[in-house]
């Protein structure tokens, strides 16, 4: 789910502390977020300071090999979507020169400026390597993308680096935020709501 950040505007669920303090600004935010006070217990979640936005059927462009139906390769049952891909599988257009593809691309939410961020819970099977399960398309200075979150041999790591952002990601459900600040060019991935990679983007345009 994408989420956007928005200080003056909380939650209809929010205690009313939480919406009191959003209302007076970000200045007020950050503080809060920083100091972490014992009188503002929900500074751990990194949702804090943000409203979601909506997502329904129109939002999702199910990218797949374009000579199959979505359903070989798609389903969502039971509220999770489910992909899968072989790296036999042909690319998601006849044009196209990249590798094998079964993604979710959301639409209506492009942007250039503010702070964004992405929430899902995820699942990788065993023996699953060399995916991308998430990214952040659209960058400058020679970058496709502002971020890449790839999973090989069992570990989540940033892009196909050394830089591990998580072990241990088989067989096992795991909440994951990335949260993109793009007026400081930063981008920010936690895993199971512990900090685990604080990163520069890399410009450009963004599309999740």
């Amino acid at each position: 789910m994408p989420l956007k950040k928005n200080p003056k505007k909380s939650r209809s669920d929010a205690p009313i502390g939480r919406k009191e303090m959003m209302e007076k600004g970000e200045s007020a935010w950050k503080e809060a977020h920083e100091t972490q006070t014992s009188a503002w217990p929900y500074c751990d979640d990194p949702t804090f300071g943000f409203f979601p936005l909506s997502l329904n059927s129109s939002n999702f462009d199910i990218q797949r090999a374009y000579d199959l139906p979505v359903n070989e390769r798609y389903s969502f049952i039971d509220c999770v979507h489910k992909l899968w891909v072989y790296n036999s599988d042909k690319p998601h257009s006849p044009t196209s020169l990249t590798a094998p593809r079964t993604e979710i691309r959301i639409l209506g939410y492009d942007y250039t400026s503010g702070v964004w961020q992405f929430e899902a819970y995820g699942y990788v099977p065993n023996g699953t390597t060399g995916v991308c399960i998430m990214q952040v398309f659209g960058g400058g200075y020679g970058h496709a993308t502002t971020l890449m979150l790839s999973v090989y041999d069992g570990a989540l790591t940033y892009y196909r680096s050394i830089v591990v952002v998580a072990d241990d990601i088989y067989d096992r459900w795991f909440r994951l935020n990335v949260i993109h600040d793009v007026g400081k060019r930063k981008v920010t991935v936690y895993v199971d709501g512990e900090l685990k990679l604080e990163m520069a983007d890399h410009g450009g345009a963004r599309i999740i």
